[in-house]
């Protein structure tokens, strides 16, 4: 079979579906990626994925870049002839999933999450909500990472499709495996993994920072990721004064985490947190903003601590109290985290579920797949 994989860019693709790319591969399918080029798409060729690159604005919102984006989808189902399509993030979704209307193929969608275009009502929001309904109508199969957003789409009506909810992309347990909890416990460090834009929350971090550092000096913050926004003389200027260290974007995050007392993520939404999974694998607390897609990677109380969203004064609040807790409870707090994704969020959740739709469409399309 020939398989083609619709993306906005490679380290999600990478990081996230590595190893169904591996299982589909060692199974004997040609495997296809489109996305536009970038670091990653050496490591995606090198697991023996067939690249073609695709032109993609992932935040514009150019109608004409739009339709040449699809009319490249068109273009791409009409060459290599795949037998089934899968789509991740919103463009791919929505301009991949009409390409593969009009030229008849098979396709299975993964709802990564809302996006700001659909958290929020305004015209974007009904614009986005039209674009999903045409995209996604004769989709085989929906991938939801959390029941909210899945409830999102069936009150809407934007599709009325096969769904199926799994754990976010899951975790590689083995990959991020445990890690010994830091013994230092007078020096807490505290870790943000993530795009340095609004959505993310990185506005009520850094006056959070700001604020702990002047009651606890012996706290430290440290914020890995790539600037998207206009956010990069302010973080220069409080990792300058010592408020935050900045470490701009990293390929390996594992190093971090290991050195951390615990990761906050203040995000506004989300599908399903990958930074809070793969923390929480590695026995690291998880200290997030109780919005779908980061609740669910925790228990309250037991493996991290929630706070408000875009509420810096409940943020602060919670960072202080997870500061207070004796040495003994952060780190069987890690422990608990860690047996939570060993149990519910296994990547191989995720892997299965997919041969289990991809096989769905086989029969129905009478290909022998093994």
């Amino acid at each position: 079979m020939k398989i083609l994989f619709l993306a906005n860019y490679g380290m999600g693709l990478y990081n996230f579906r590595k190893e169904l790319l591996e299982e589909l591969i060692q199974q004997g399918n040609e495997v296809y990626i489109s996305l536009p080029n970038d670091e990653y798409v050496p490591k995606l060729k090198s697991l023996g994925c067939h690249f073609v690159e695709t032109k993609l604005d992932r935040r514009g919102t150019n109608p004409l870049k739009d339709s040449k984006l699809l009319l490249q989808y068109i273009r791409l189902n009409k060459q290599i002839k795949p037998n089934l399509v899968l789509t991740y993030t919103i463009k791919p979704n929505v301009y991949g999933g009409v390409a593969c209307r009009v030229t008849h193929t098979p396709y299975i969608t993964n709802i990564t999450g809302l996006g700001t275009s659909l958290e929020n009502k305004s015209i974007i929001q009904r614009i986005t909500m039209f674009l999903y309904k045409i995209g996604l109508k004769k989709a085989s199969c929906l991938f939801f990472q959390n029941d909210t957003n899945l409830t999102f789409f069936m009150n809407n009506q934007i599709t009325k499709n096969k769904t199926r909810l799994v754990p976010g992309s899951g975790v590689n347990i083995y990959h991020h495996s445990f890690t010994k909890y830091p013994e230092d416990e007078k020096n807490i460090r505290f870790l943000f993994i993530g795009r340095m834009m609004k959505a993310k929350g990185i506005d009520e971090l850094l006056q959070a920072a700001s604020m702990i550092r002047q009651k606890y000096p012996h706290t430290h913050f440290d914020l890995v990721g790539g600037c998207e926004e206009d956010y990069h003389q302010r973080l220069t200027d409080l990792h300058h004064s010592g408020v935050i260290t900045y470490h701009g974007q990293q390929q390996d995050i594992q190093p971090f985490i290991k050195q951390s007392h615990a990761t906050i993520l203040p995000s506004h939404h989300e599908g399903t947190a990958n930074v809070l999974l793969e923390s929480a694998s590695a026995g690291r607390p998880v200290l997030a903003s109780r919005v779908p897609g980061c609740k669910e990677t925790f228990d309250e109380g037991i493996s991290g601590l929630g706070f408000e969203v875009k509420n810096v004064d409940s943020l602060v609040d919670t960072i202080e109290k997870f500061i207070n807790m004796p040495h003994v409870q952060k780190r069987t707090m890690g422990i608990a985290g860690r047996e939570k994704m060993e149990q519910q969020y296994d990547r191989k959740i995720v892997i299965n579920a997919y041969l289990d739709e991809i096989n769905q469409v086989v029969r129905r399309g009478q290909y022998e797949f093994v």
